[in-house]
């Protein structure tokens, strides 16, 4: 008689968590956080920072900055079909696109130097998801209660009162969402103008699309999501992990201050006893106000955010209890070995990494400022002729022939005067354009265009010129007598 085939059941069994061929489990089901609303030094700050960060995205497209005739009066624009970026009195050409090196590095190095001063600062207190999340929080907060009252109201069962504060808060997520989506499309165009084609019904397709897209993602990160952004999607903690050092300012608790927890009444009985008692009273506020639902007093963790309102929780409880201030404070890794050690706490903001990160934030800020303020509106380029290269003419004279192409990076039309330096007695004309009364061509350009022109230049017979002569192209705005230059050969016959 053949076995019977085993069932799902007796396959569990012979597989049991505890068995040595059990699989690893790499999936965790999310553990709901619920923060407890704090007040603090930390949780002002991080008021402040909201309010100044979702001031500036909000409104910052309505501001305007007076460019003059031809250009847009918007502050902050990206103008695609112009080509243009606009901040306030700086105007961005395709061309330069190495701005935008420039400033990631300024963004990657000021990053590196917030770690290095206080660890996930960024994270704290301005990375957007932060603030978003946050601000949904309140949103929640408001709609639906404190800690308690949102964990009892997720166990009750549907109700018409719960129905109402749910679609409420749904509602006021989406309407922020919204918003936020909506502000991004503003700069991107005039903002004033696009917010009445939106209403009509007359903006772009590619506006409204936008505005869904990240309505979407907004409603989903902060409202839904959450902690599980920071701690699954975002790469910084594991990078910030391998940049840090001992002296990084962390958001820690104090175990050497903290342990052995116990009760106040217990700590009492202990003290009586002549035993040592710590100021940590278990009371379970750090995490309860946590945005990421971690323990703080269980060390560094890659979910820890470093906001700081932990350190508020304890401190208010430290407060009532009447124990000093600062069971959970920003320190370093350094002083948790000294105090350990009997010794007194050693800070040092100013030190080789850090000293790195400030000089090049300043040497690239100087270098991007430089080139930025002594850069010209004018430009030139020119291609010498292939076929032929040169040309002798009957009176012994020789004509070299060029392509040049000017550049007008202004919003009016400009007259150019084209001249050539490094050859002797030579004279440049420009074909199918009249020259100006010494004999230099006369090209216009048009407002934010380029010109594309041919050139002859002429070396006069009886020159003694070897094969290749430097020379250089010289264009000059007639109106401002701005300039620019480019650099060619001339080409002669071989002696």
């Amino acid at each position: 008689m053949k076995p019977m085939p085993p069932t799902e059941t007796q396959d569990a069994q012979a597989i049991s968590p505890t068995s040595e061929n059990a699989p690893t489990i790499l999936y965790a089901a999310r553990k709901k956080v619920y923060p407890q609303s704090v007040r603090g030094t930390f949780r002002s700050l991080k008021w402040t920072f909201m309010a100044l960060a979702l001031g500036v995205y909000y409104l910052l497209p309505f501001v305007r900055w007076d460019r003059g005739p031809n250009a847009p009066d918007q502050a902050v624009l990206v103008d695609f079909p112009a080509r243009r970026f606009y901040f306030f009195f700086i105007e961005i050409w395709p061309q330069e696109v190495y701005y935008l090196t420039g400033l990631l590095i300024l963004a990657a190095m000021a990053l590196f130097l917030m770690n290095a001063l206080a660890g996930r600062l960024w994270c704290g207190y301005m990375c957007p998801q932060t603030v978003w999340t946050d601000l949904f929080y309140a949103v929640e907060r408001l709609m639906e209660g404190d800690r308690r009252t949102r964990m009892r109201l997720d166990k009750e069962g549907w109700s018409l009162h719960k129905f109402g504060e749910r679609a409420a808060k749904h509602a006021l997520w989406l309407i922020i969402a919204w918003w936020t989506g909506g502000a991004w499309v503003l700069y991107f165009s005039d903002a004033p103008t696009l917010v009445q084609q939106l209403l009509r019904g007359e903006a772009p397709f590619t506006a409204y699309l936008w505005i869904g897209i990240l309505t979407a993602t907004t409603y989903v990160f902060a409202g839904h999501m959450r902690e599980q952004v920071c701690v699954y999607m975002c790469p910084w903690p594991r990078i910030q992990a391998a940049l840090t050092d001992e002296w990084a300012l962390n958001v820690t608790y104090l175990r050497d201050r903290g342990e052995p927890r116990m009760s106040v009444k217990d700590a009492k009985k202990a003290e009586k006893a002549g035993e040592r008692a710590g100021d940590c009273v278990d009371c379970l506020q750090c995490v309860a106000v946590c945005p990421t639902g971690i323990d703080i007093r269980d060390g560094a963790q890659l979910e820890c955010i470093q906001c700081g309102l932990c350190i508020d929780a304890c401190n208010a409880v430290m407060d009532k209890i009447g124990r000093p201030r600062g069971l959970v404070a920003y320190d370093n890794d350094i002083n948790m070995a000294r105090r350990e050690a009997g010794e007194k706490p050693v800070y040092r903001p100013v030190r080789a990494r850090t000293i790195i990160y400030t000089v090049i934030i300043i040497a690239v800020a100087a270098i991007m400022a430089v080139a930025l303020f002594n850069r010209t509106t004018t430009g030139i380029s020119v291609i010498h002729g292939r076929n032929p290269l040169y040309v002798t003419l009957q009176d012994g004279s020789i004509y070299n022939s060029y392509t040049a192409r000017l550049i007008n990076k202004e919003l009016v039309e400009r007259s150019f005067a084209i001249s050539v330096d490094g050859l002797a007695g030579a004279r440049v004309e420009a074909v199918g354009v009249k020259p100006d009364a010494d004999g230099h061509p006369i090209v216009v350009v048009g407002p934010d265009k380029t010109h594309e022109v041919r050139l002859v230049v002429y070396a006069p017979a009886g020159a003694d010129l070897p094969e290749n002569t430097p020379i250089t192209f010289r264009v000059v705005d007639l109106a401002s007598g701005e300039e620019d230059v480019t650099s060619d050969n001339f080409k002669a016959p071989a002696k």
